[in-house]
């Protein structure tokens, strides 16, 4: 028997949930905005943005599919299932925080803000997931008639964007689709082995960036271009680029290996030698593997990727 298929529809609170939470009512929040030169009216219209556009992607769900809700706080106890849909909207950053729970899920990032510019995750406005929808709808059908030969696939054409994966030695693993940071959760000086190819090297940072393409352009850019501009790769690209951060020469560290490219099967190896570093993915500092002395942590281009409508 076919299993039911299921949209899943990501968001994130908005700034007036958050703000009702902290000033309690509207009178207060309003008094808080309007001392920083902000208005309530920005926010709320904001605000009913965002839920209108929910409404409108969770209208666009077919009646024969199952519907999911799940915010961006809930996203590490939620179970997906191979055959959902996920359609996340928000930001360019929501999208990330949800892939390193997904493995092979198809994605739709979905913009709340009406004329707003798309992103690179978020490529479609809210107007648009009706027809995407209808046409992943078709495609299944025609599918479970036999017909599959009919259309060019099962599954509309989308990017499989490369991502980063970490394992430590005892087993515990991250995903990432930016970047994974590694060191010291105050971003204090950090004491590790560093290997990688047929190099080793002891050194003390204020961390390791490793990113992919998609990563590119935030984080990991901007100590690209402090450092020369080292080419970085594309999205979709199996390699990632990895950066030292403020590497410490002394008698006992060195900084000769601060920065490079792995490609597809190459893995950064650290042995910790602090008492306690940390590893998250994406930003999300609360969902983060902790490290303690002599684990070891692998890092490498992972074997699941995004698949990006």
């Amino acid at each position: 028997m076919a299993l039911r298929t299921r949209a899943v529809l990501v968001h994130r609170r908005t700034e007036l949930d958050e703000l009702l939470d902290r000033h309690a009512t509207r009178g207060q929040a309003e008094f808080f905005l309007r001392t920083r030169g902000r208005t309530l009216a920005d926010v709320e219209a904001r605000h009913e943005a965002a839920a209108s556009a929910r409404r409108a992607v969770a209208a666009s769900v077919p009646s024969d599919w199952a519907l999911a809700e799940v915010e961006r706080a809930d996203l590490d106890r939620f179970l997906f299932a191979p055959e959902d849909v996920v359609l996340v909207v928000g930001q360019d950053g929501l999208v990330a925080n949800v892939a390193k729970y997904l493995d092979r899920q198809l994605v739709v990032g979905v913009d709340p803000e009406p004329g707003a510019n798309l992103g690179v995750l978020v490529r479609h406005g809210a107007e648009d997931v009706a027809e995407i929808i209808g046409d992943l709808a078709d495609r299944q059908s025609d599918v479970a008639a036999g017909q599959g030969d009919r259309v060019p696939a099962a599954t509309p054409r989308c990017d499989e964007l490369t991502m980063v994966h970490a394992r430590l030695d005892d087993g515990q693993e991250l995903h990432a689709v930016n970047e994974l940071f590694l060191g010291h959760p105050s971003h204090q000086s950090a004491r590790y082995t560093l290997r990688v190819d047929r190099g080793s090297e002891r050194q003390s940072s204020s961390g390791l960036i490793v990113s992919t393409g998609t990563g590119a352009t935030g984080w990991c850019a901007s100590i690209a271009h402090d450092r020369g501009g080292r080419r970085l790769p594309a999205p979709t690209d199996p390699a990632l680029a990895w950066f030292v951060r403020e590497a410490w020469p002394s008698p006992v560290t060195g900084v000769t290996m601060t920065e490079g490219v792995l490609g597809d099967g190459a893995e950064l190896v650290v042995a910790v030698q602090s008492d306690r570093l940390v590893v998250f993915g994406d930003g999300m500092e609360a969902d983060r593997l902790e490290v303690s002395w002599g684990q070891e942590v692998r890092i490498g281009v992972a074997e699941r990727r995004l698949r990006l409508l």
